[in-house]
């Protein structure tokens, strides 16, 4: 017999809910009891006293042409949440999902759209019972059935397959009531319980009946804090609040999403972006060059102190950014290979000659989750788990000796030297050989790479790892494309390198599938862009996802860090501390620290106010 406790007076773990026979619950943290009790009025990292009000104009780059953020073809503009699959870190204007996250913890998901959630006492199926005030934009209610109808929408053949991959556990949606809806399991799994909170939700009436693909300019009719009031494609797009907004005194809503407007102004280049916001017609810009920030960020604007820089210090995990080689190719399937263009770049050089000794040298998949990054040596659990595992023979011979870390040169020029030296060693052992200029294989075909760059400041950062491959014989080739393009090159698989972001979650689960998963290695548009395909990595995401404790997460993820830094798939790259903002002087903000998973932009999107002087 099943029960349930008054909405927001259960807070419970997911291992706690897996023991409970029967239940339901407001909140859920995996692993662990949520930080916010059920009598909780608002996140400590917002002002729930923050005043609403003002216009917050903001920029993107390139352009946009259509307003469906769910399908593969063409560019959702800014301020959506989603590009082809997830953004889990950012928050969208338009669309509430069943649950929300805490920013400030692990993985705990509270509820929203959803006023509690049961798991069964076998694991196989969850129920989410809606809450009766949940409306959609256009003052319809939120019910099952548009729940039901998101969840097939975006796992049908027109959504992108990031949606399937995600999901992929979830046998069917069975509308159970006019507010409640359930979701059975293949098997059970500790996790999709909470990513199912994630999904966000639409209307059935949206787009009158047409297919997810056929569905471009009409806006979405969603439930969430925005409405688009004005589009104009490739140029710009505007959000207004709703003043009907149903959740807005949620305790998960409270002192949230603050601008009466939110306004995206679109540029072709990051000058563009830069000159705007000194003569005043942009409120507030994220920089990414360092070199840009000390160098070109002043003025008289800054001066008179109407515009503020601010550095903003994270503990987000970063996860692996990597120049990521293309494994469908067999060129780059001998790691010897990607082992000699890992050696050739010179991380130290680039650090201290362009980013002012201010960047740090990514050398994890989970870099910035101390538990999950693996250690010097294997500890005692991950060696039990390696006994465990089915392949724990291929496990132990790529795992247990030294763990490998990016090549240091201290910007030397004698380890340079040796690193290139090594490194041509081994790309002769790999077959390739130097003879007439350049670096050849048994064909004589000459190693030559492609690498996509959307900013001529990528030209600057690139520019010596081009210059050190062309001493090894390899022409590495930088083509600058418009972003979207680049996008749709690499939906289809058609690049030799790319610039990726691998793993990175701060409580890895089932994202993993599509990320490095054999499945989505050949999924054109999944976010395996890499193309990595190993039984081994199916396992160990196979066991990350099954486990029920932080503990049993972490040595998992452990596990699969080291096994992935013996593989070499990517050359590591770097990642910074902090965010670099500069914003007008009346834009105010929570005085607490950066909650631990937010970006700078979207915590400025959604938890910012203006106080006009």
């Amino acid at each position: 017999m099943r029960y349930r406790v008054l909405p927001m007076l259960a807070v419970l773990s997911t291992a706690a809910l897996l023991a409970l026979p029967v239940g339901a619950a407001s909140a859920l943290g995996m692993g662990y009891t949520p930080k916010y009790a059920a009598t909780f009025s608002h996140f400590d990292y917002v002002n729930p006293n923050a005043p609403k009000g003002g216009e917050l104009v903001l920029s993107a780059a390139g352009g946009f042409d259509k307003l469906n953020p769910f399908t593969l073809r063409g560019t959702p503009p800014a301020g959506m949440g989603f590009s082809n699959g997830f953004v889990f870190a950012e928050y969208g204007l338009l669309f509430d999902s069943l649950t929300t996250p805490s920013e400030d913890e692990p993985f705990s998901t509270y509820g929203l759209l959803a006023e509690d959630i049961a798991l069964a006492p076998d694991g196989l199926s969850v129920v989410f019972r809606l809450h009766p005030k949940a409306r959609f934009s256009d003052g319809t209610p939120v019910l099952a059935a548009d729940v039901k109808y998101s969840f097939d929408t975006l796992t049908g053949p027109q959504a992108s397959p990031t949606f399937r991959a995600y999901w992929s556990g979830v046998k069917q949606a069975v509308v159970t009531g006019e507010r409640s809806i359930r979701f059975d399991f293949k098997q059970r799994n500790a996790e999709l319980h909470m990513i199912l909170g994630q999904m966000p939700v639409f209307s059935r009436a949206w787009g009158q009946g047409k297919p997810l693909d056929k569905i471009v300019t009409e806006a979405p009719l969603a439930s969430g804090p925005y409405v688009v009031e004005r589009a104009e494609f490739g140029r710009s797009i505007s959000y207004r609040r709703r003043a009907d907004y149903w959740a807005a005194e949620l305790p998960v809503r409270r002192g949230m999403f603050n601008f009466d407007r939110v306004r995206y102004e679109y540029f072709k280049d990051r000058l563009g972006e830069e000159e705007s916001l000194k003569v005043g017609a942009l409120d507030a810009l994220e920089e990414g060059s360092i070199s840009a920030w000390l160098r070109r960020y002043q003025g008289a604007r800054f001066a008179s102190g109407e515009l503020v820089k601010e550095e903003i210090a994270h503990r987000r995990s970063t996860g692996m950014q990597a120049l990521v080689f293309n494994l469908r190719q067999a060129r780059f399937a001998d790691l010897r290979v990607r082992q000699a263009f890992a050696l050739a770049f010179d991380f130290d050089w680039m650090n201290q000659r362009l980013f002012y000794g201010r960047r740090v040298r990514t050398q994890s998949y989970f870099q910035n989750s101390d538990d999950l990054m693996a250690g010097p040596a294997m500890t005692a659990q991950e060696e039990a788990l390696l006994q465990q595992l089915r392949l724990r023979t291929r496990y132990a011979d790529m795992t247990r000796g030294e763990l490998p870390r990016p090549a240091a040169t201290g910007s030397t020029a004698d380890a340079l030297r040796r690193q290139l030296l090594q490194a041509r060693g081994l790309l002769n052992e790999a077959g390739w050989h130097y003879r007439d200029g350049a670096l050849r294989n048994a064909a004589s075909e000459p190693f030559v790479v492609e690498l996509d760059i959307a900013s001529r400041a990528s030209e600057a950062v690139l520019a010596g790892y081009v210059r050190n491959l062309a001493t090894l014989g390899i022409e590495l080739r930088l083509r600058l494309r418009d972003a979207s393009l680049i996008k749709a090159r690499q939906d289809a698989f058609e690049f030799d390198m790319a610039v990726d972001l691998l793993a990175g979650s701060s409580s890895p689960g089932n994202e993993l599938i599509d990320d490095l998963g054999s499945v989505a290695a050949a999924q054109k548009g999944s976010r395996n862009l890499a193309g990595i395909s190993d039984p081994v990595i199916d396992e160990l995401i196979e066991h990350i996802v099954a486990s029920h404790d932080r503990t049993t997460l972490a040595a998992g993820a452990r596990l699969l860090d080291r096994f992935l830094l013996h593989q070499h798939y990517g050359v590591p790259m770097y990642y910074d501390s902090r965010y670099y903002v500069a914003r007008k002087a009346w834009l105010q903000h929570p005085e607490v620290a950066l909650p631990q998973r937010l970006l700078a932009r979207s915590w400025l999107l959604t938890m910012w106010w203006a106080k006009q002087p």
